[in-house]
């Protein structure tokens, strides 16, 4: 079960203080109560509460009265919070613009180098695997690769030459779409090779960042460009953008398909909806008991359906992905353990989760929380037939 604590760890995440989070998730519950009370609800120093309440009214997420005693009443979360998603989606945006600008810089880059140094070559449709095979072959340090459809099928075909490269303990990432997580080609790619999920890819294989091919999924027809340090150097930075942001999918290789896609769809949906979820429950019903599983449900994913190994297997897949963390059940004790390498409550929503799906399928539960600033948080779920 979520209380307060998680609320406020959530919150922390939005740039809040430990003590200005107490204090907002108080007001939330409490409504209009004088500093006194706020300090006795919140736990909080009394020489803090004025402060922290101008802090709060800066951050037009409080409002306080001019009268004695002072009184102190919370703004809505979708008032308060209407500024901070809007900011997120400017940046969202910001960084749409940024790689629409790299793509427009690279092909005016490719436009330049074909005119003007002939330091590229057009390759046809039906040589362009054998092309791909050689220069991965050739490659001595590292390959970056971002494909959609069209390129995971061309590189499922590579496969004895990525096993060649990864022998050679070369550095190789590939970034995949999401919608082929799990998917057949996905399989053929040899361990050893690191891959991340995005919904932005494109056909793009950067070797030793000094060499890259460019293939068009409309026609097949491919462009190599040797010694394009402008174009190379685009295109690495983009890669590693966009590497940085996308889904680790290591511990989605032994799920299906279905498995995989529904483990990234709840990862999702928990990423962006999790927290306006969790206040909209606080606001509207007054409750601090999070029900994500109806959440979840809203989004046509149906864990209530699904065995407690097979949830249990979903959540360790996620935990791992979002903080190195685990999800562990021993049979004998009745015992869940959620593990997060990270503190600050990443853990907490995956608590939620598990918990809502046991209660539904008529478990008793009893939660303990630990948080250890060197080795992260833990949470021991104790579950029992009602």
């Amino acid at each position: 079960m979520v209380n307060e604590h998680a609320l406020t760890v959530s919150l922390e995440e939005f740039g809040l203080s430990k003590y200005e989070a107490q204090a907002y998730v108080t007001l939330i519950s409490k409504g209009t109560i004088s500093a006194s009370e706020l300090a006795y609800y919140s736990d909080l120093p009394r020489t803090k509460v004025y402060p922290i309440l101008l802090k709060l009214e800066n951050k037009k997420l409080a409002i306080i009265s001019k009268s004695k005693p002072i009184m102190c009443t919370a703004i809505a979360p979708e008032d308060a919070f209407d500024p901070i998603i809007h900011e997120q989606i400017n940046k969202v945006n910001a960084m749409n613009t940024l790689v629409s600008k790299l793509k427009k810089a690279s092909e005016e880059s490719r436009k330049s180098l074909g005119s003007e140094e002939k330091r590229y070559f057009q390759i046809a449709a039906n040589n362009v695997l054998n092309q791909l095979k050689t220069m991965i072959d050739g490659s001595k340090n590292s390959i970056q690769i971002a494909v959609d459809q069209w390129g995971l099928g061309l590189l499922s075909d590579c496969k004895e030459q990525l096993l060649s490269v990864t022998r050679r303990n070369l550095d190789v990432k590939l970034i995949i779409p999401t919608s082929h997580i799990g998917s057949e080609a996905y399989r053929s790619i040899p361990n050893g090779i690191k891959i991340r999920a995005s919904d932005i890819v494109q056909n793009c294989f950067i070797f030793d960042e000094t060499e890259l091919l460019i293939v068009s999924n409309e026609n097949g027809k491919g462009a190599n460009f040797s010694s394009t340090e402008i174009l190379c150097s685009n295109q690495s930075k983009l890669f590693s953008n966009i590497w940085k942001g996308a889904i680790k999918t290591e511990c989605l290789a032994d799920m299906t398909k279905l498995e995989a896609q529904e483990t990234y769809k709840i990862i999702k949906i928990i990423n962006e909806n999790g927290l306006s979820h969790i206040l909209n429950i606080a606001i509207v019903s007054k409750k601090t008991d999070i029900d994500m599983i109806k959440l979840l449900e809203k989004n046509g994913i149906n864990l209530k359906s699904k065995s407690l190994d097979d949830v249990i297997e979903m959540m360790d897949a996620a935990m791992q992905i979002m903080c190195s963390g685990h999800v562990n059940f021993d049979a004998n004790s009745k015992n869940i353990t959620v593990e997060s390498k990270l503190n600050s409550g990443h853990s907490l929503p995956w608590v939620s989760v598990l918990d809502g799906y046991l209660q539904k399928k008529g478990y008793k539960t009893r939660m303990v929380f630990q948080n250890n600033s060197s080795k992260g948080e833990k949470t021991h779920i104790k579950i029992s037939k009602n």
